[in-house]
């Protein structure tokens, strides 16, 4: 028996596939280009051709919705007596295909508003957003305009690049000033200090904050410029201005044990764990000592932060300086020194103390934070410097608001949250 399902003979020819509407039009456009001897990319190329004749449908598009007639083709009995009245030639530019001269229709009574391309408008929406992301990333104005010449051949000049980012503060200042949520699970807090030209160029701190919400979201809660070095004292302002925008409790501050600031701490949030980093204090503890006792000293350190309880953890900080205090002497005070804001990490679930032990989440922003300011080398000034930080936080999800998930173990957290903290915790009943 014979199926009549049977594939073409050797040397008999496949039917065409049948293009969609979209696959037929850039065929064609590639076909005209070849006949005409265009490029499909370059200064006349057909992306450049093309992106024309885009926008210029799209706009005669408009002028007949505008009008209610297509060209020509007027109803003679209309009201209005509004009518095409020509074109005028306009230059955008693009981000793929750079500089595209464009003919824009006209109308007799001159009240048309075209969307597409708006009036007085030079740069199409990408452009804006590019510009944006390579000042996020450290370049400098006049860098930008260099960008856009050699890889776009678009002229974009350090000013209306600086125009460009300066159409961010508003919503920077917006988010600076957004409420937050009453109850954050942990706060991180440290500093970076930056190059600001204020008659002199001088190091100047920017102090942030990361919270961790009660659904296991990292939010950045703010940026904020200071003066000098980094104290206790200014943190005091940060830690009220959070206070004012609605942190009614924080369960841990974790820091990187700045002297002072478990007393300002206590003074905006009194019920507030601060918790020196562990991370900071192994760190530190290696700066002290030689690199052939490395090995050694970790053992012996291990089980002072891995103690299960306060006692356990100081048996073997008396183990630690009977061993080598008198070698480094250094590393028993630094621990000593840290003990008070070091031991209440020790007496949480090991879900909290996984997630407390370290400030590695704001090291991370710092980071990024870190390599924009260095490609700067300095701002000219200190709301450059902001603008420049705060481009960095929108650029860590795709919203824009500087929020990310904590962990994909978030439900562990939770449970051990809302067994230890069952009074403060929100909705802690409902577990």
């Amino acid at each position: 028996m014979t199926s009549d399902l049977v594939s073409p003979r050797k040397g008999e020819s496949k039917p065409a596939r049948e293009l969609s509407p979209e696959q037929a039009a850039a065929a064609a456009m590639v076909a005209e280009a070849k006949a005409r001897g265009l490029a499909l990319t370059g200064p006349d190329g057909l992306l450049k051709l093309f992106t024309k004749n885009v926008l210029e449908t799209a706009l005669n598009e408009e002028m007949t919705e505008h009008l209610g007639h297509a060209k020509n083709q007027a109803d003679p009995d209309r009201d209005s007596t509004n009518v095409r009245n020509g074109s005028r030639s306009k230059t955008v530019i693009s981000d793929a295909a750079g500089e595209v001269e464009i003919d824009v229709p006209r109308d007799r009574e001159s009240s048309f508003e075209p969307q597409i391309v708006r009036k007085r408008q030079r740069r199409l929406t990408d452009v804006d957003e590019i510009v944006l992301s390579l000042y996020a990333k450290g370049m400098t104005t006049g860098e930008i305009s260099a960008h856009f010449s050699d890889i776009y051949g678009a002229s974009v000049s350090k000013e209306t690049v600086s125009r460009i980012t300066d159409k961010v503060v508003a919503e920077m200042n917006e988010w600076a000033s957004r409420p937050l949520d009453a109850v954050y699970a942990a706060v991180f807090i440290d500093a970076i200090h930056v190059k600001v030209r204020d008659g002199q160029v001088a190091n100047r701190p920017v102090y942030a904050a990361i919270g961790v919400t009660v659904d296991g979201c990292k939010d950045v809660l703010g940026l904020w410029m200071g003066v000098g070095g980094e104290g206790a004292k200014f943190w005091m302002s940060v830690l009220v201005d959070l206070k004012n925008r609605g942190v009614r409790d924080v369960l841990f501050l974790v820091c990187d044990g700045l002297k002072g600031l478990p007393e300002v701490v206590a003074n905006v949030w009194p019920h507030t764990v601060v918790q020196t980093c562990i991370v900071h204090l192994i760190r530190n503890t290696f700066r002290l000592v030689g690199k052939q006792d490395w090995d050694a000293v970790k053992r012996d350190i291990k089980p002072i932060y891995t103690a299960p309880s306060p006692d356990a953890a100081l048996a073997a900080m008396e183990e630690l300086d009977e061993k080598w205090g008198r070698r480094y002497g250094a590393v028993v005070r630094l621990w000593r020194n840290a003990w008070e804001e070091f031991v209440p990490f020790l007496g949480y679930d090991v879900e909290i103390r996984r997630m407390i032990c370290s400030t590695n989440a704001i090291e991370s922003l710092n980071a990024r934070y870190r390599r924009a300011v260095r490609a700067r080398g300095h701002f000219p000034a200190e709301q450059a410097a902001m603008k420049c930080l705060y481009l960095v936080t929108r650029s860590l999800d795709p919203t824009g608001t500087g929020r990310t998930r904590w962990t994909m173990r978030w439900k562990p957290v939770i449970n051990a949250f809302a067994i230890t903290f069952g009074d403060r915790w929100p909705g802690a009943e409902t577990y």
